[in-house]
């Protein structure tokens, strides 16, 4: 993935912000916050934010799977400090939506990343509801 437009690098666009603390155990051998657990964090505010923002109302009954996400490690984390997961809808499509996400510590962006999230049926991919649109409107991406 080449490196965001600056313009989605400004966390005033992002309609939901969740701080997650880190634990020792996230730290590799140089004792920074591994990508592994930078994904985690990135999994982890995107349940917070699907949680604030009703998405499984959205959904009517439908579940949802990521189909793919990609993650640019723009700077270093460290232990103990608080990270901020930043979250908003980019773009919804017939059966799939993206998810746009920054990370940042210490007023720092470390981590960005896009989702994409497709609604699953009983067999397989489903057309989104055509409610889901108005549904999450409020917590896209702001201009």
């Amino acid at each position: 993935m080449p490196r965001p437009d600056p313009a989605l690098l400004d966390p005033a666009r992002y309609p939901f912000s969740s701080s997650i603390e880190p634990r020792f155990s996230d730290l590799d051998i140089n004792k920074h916050i591994n990508n592994v657990a930078m994904a985690a964090f990135l999994e982890d505010g995107r349940v917070r934010f699907h949680h604030e923002s009703g998405y499984r109302d959205g959904l009517a009954g439908l579940s949802s799977m990521i189909a793919s996400v990609a993650i640019e490690y723009m700077g270093e984390a460290h232990y103990p400090d608080p990270l901020t997961v930043h979250c908003a809808v980019e773009d919804t499509g017939r059966t799939s939506h993206r998810l746009v996400q920054l990370v940042m510590q210490d007023n720092r962006i470390v981590a960005f990343s896009r989702s994409v999230m497709v609604a699953v049926g009983q067999h397989g991919p489903a057309p989104l509801p055509a409610a889901f649109a108005d549904h999450v409107e409020h917590w896209r991406l702001r201009p």
